[in-house]
């Protein structure tokens, strides 16, 4: 039941939100802020199809056992993208709300995402292994859950002070995202039901894609 479920879930999912990047690409007529939210979606469907789809080839053949390299490779390449995604709707909101300088807030979101591409590169992750150290799943999650508070906290700040109603709903999204997330990284290896949680986060990964998309419908004409 779990393999039918997740895997048309996940299927839906990809479909989705690549063609919805693809088609806020073509229709954002050189609006800069939604081209880059375009990138931005099709770079996070992109991204979770080296993770998800693997996933569901194991789900429905011989189990998570025989596919361990090209999961633990999935999540490897995943782990990366992700953190290009939040770089990019940092500058998403630069656009939007027009921001100068931070030059301090910009150095923070690069250094975090630096970092936690660093750690994710390193050996000690045993990205390939079946038995990866909860230790570096830590580790490499610190700067990045980090990069997503102050992601958080710019959006909720700049949609509020300009009552931007299209946006103030953006910093719930990813309250969630890491919300549903951070469980999945500490105990899903101990009780893999846990891994189920990655639907919500999924989901929250989507509503943060129609945030954009329906803003702009609105504003681009």
């Amino acid at each position: 039941m779990q393999a039918i479920v997740e895997t048309l879930f996940d299927t839906v999912y990809l479909i989705s939100v690549i063609t919805i990047g693809i088609l806020m690409v073509r229709k954002s007529k050189g609006n800069r802020q939604f081209t880059m939210f375009g990138i931005m979606a099709v770079l996070l469907g992109s991204g979770d199809a080296f993770h998800l789809v693997p996933r569901a080839i194991a789900l429905c053949t011989t189990g998570f056992e025989n596919y361990t390299v090209q999961l633990g490779l999935g999540k490897w390449i995943t782990s990366i993208t992700m953190t290009i995604f939040y770089v990019v709707l940092y500058h998403i909101w630069r656009e939007r709300y027009q921001i100068n300088g931070h030059k301090a807030t910009t150095a923070a979101i690069y250094g975090l995402a630096g970092l936690r591409i660093a750690l994710c590169m390193m050996p000690q992750n045993d990205w390939l292994s079946a038995a990866a150290p909860l230790s570096w799943g830590i580790y490499r999650n610190i700067p990045f859950a980090l990069l997503g508070l102050l992601i958080i906290v710019l959006f909720y700040r700049s949609a509020k002070e300009n009552n931007d109603k299209a946006f103030r709903w953006m910093w719930l999204t990813i309250v969630l995202s890491f919300g549903f997330y951070i469980p999945v990284v500490l105990w899903a290896d101990v009780i893999p039901m846990i891994g189920m949680l990655m639907i919500p986060k999924t989901c929250a990964y989507v509503w943060t894609v129609l945030i954009g998309y329906k803003a702009m419908k609105k504003e681009v004409v």
